[in-house]
């Protein structure tokens, strides 16, 4: 585990299947001992029924989430509003799509990335698959993330895409996004103490 000045980030090498409900207040401190601010990985299959989406679009058409193996991000903020939850949704997605990018460039010309939203792509229109899920929301006590990366999508129930076809390595992604994710925390706080007040 590693604690920057705003943030706790953490790789978790077990294998745990994500199915909704952890992503639920002091899941990271009660599961890793992660307290505070925290975001953590692991990889495992995903199966989200109905019934535990948080998103009330998807639950009203009866989506489903799933994929036989995902990397996944779950993270928990506390003293933030949902409207920053969101926004740092949106960064973090750049950071992933930035990161996936820069790998793919090496590994797989060619191939471009796009980010609509909190959703990545490869392909357009109606070529296009689905690399990731995400959604923030807010508890009693703080803002939750989960963002799921694609390592195998299969059973997913849209036309999707896993890192193991792009040939990105798991491993290498999850390390730079915590690395940056916790870097732009830190310098979202420098940025606010370091101006001079206006009046």
């Amino acid at each position: 585990m590693t604690m920057t000045g705003t943030i706790q980030i953490k790789k978790i090498e077990k294998e745990i299947p994500y199915t909704g409900p952890e992503l639920r207040p002091h899941y990271l401190l009660t599961q890793f001992q992660m307290k505070g601010d925290a975001l953590a990985a692991f990889e495992g299959p995903c199966r989200v029924e109905t019934g535990h989406l948080v998103d009330w679009e998807d639950r009203m058409v009866e989506d489903r989430i799933e994929a036989k193996r995902m990397v996944h991000f779950l993270g928990e903020f506390f003293g933030w509003t949902l409207a920053q939850g969101v926004l740092f949704q949106r960064l973090f997605m750049a950071i992933v799509r930035d990161e996936i990018a820069a790998i793919l460039a090496r590994t797989n010309p060619g191939v471009a990335i796009r980010r609509d939203g909190d959703d990545l792509f490869i392909g357009e229109g109606n070529d296009a698959r689905k690399l990731s899920v995400s959604i923030v929301t807010a508890s009693p006590v703080s803002i939750l993330l989960h963002a799921g990366i694609n390592i195998d999508p299969a059973g997913a129930p849209v036309p999707a895409i896993g890192l193991s076809e792009l040939k990105v390595p798991a491993d290498q992604l999850v390390e730079r996004v915590l690395s940056r994710a916790a870097s732009e925390l830190d310098s979202v706080k420098w940025a606010c103490a370091k101006v001079r007040p206006v009046v």
